[in-house]
């Protein structure tokens, strides 16, 4: 990963972070990690914990962002999710997998809420 990339992915988060919290979520942690998993944000909204993975991208030359949260990543999010509701004693809470595409021209910023982008698969 270069310096203009890492640059750029962290941009993303707090662009990601502050659209979050325009729209009504309260955010709980960021950079949430645990062993080789890390959640980007966790935040909550309407009593639900949402984990939220965002990525980053000038352009689609490699697809849309969404499409990097392959099944592996997808997995390790919820490893990371597994083991922040248990430190934090949600038990009782519902959750959900989200993912937020942020598009960037290195100045102006968007972004793409997925709400319910992947579920966990009993």
């Amino acid at each position: 990963m270069t310096a203009r990339t890492k640059n750029l992915g962290d941009a993303g988060e707090i662009f990601a972070a502050n659209y979050l919290e325009n729209h009504g979520y309260k955010i709980i942690t960021k950079n949430f990690r645990v062993r080789s998993a890390e959640i980007d944000i966790v935040a909550e909204i309407d009593d639900v914990i949402v984990f939220v993975e965002v990525k980053t991208r000038s352009d689609t030359k490699y697809g849309l962002p969404s499409e990097a949260v392959n099944f592996r990543k997808q997995q390790k999010i919820i490893e990371a999710a597994s083991v922040f509701l248990q430190d934090e004693k949600y038990f009782d809470k519902a959750c959900r997998f989200d993912v937020i595409e942020i598009f960037s021209d290195g100045v102006k910023f968007s972004a793409r809420h997925i709400e319910n982008a992947f579920e966990v698969n009993a």
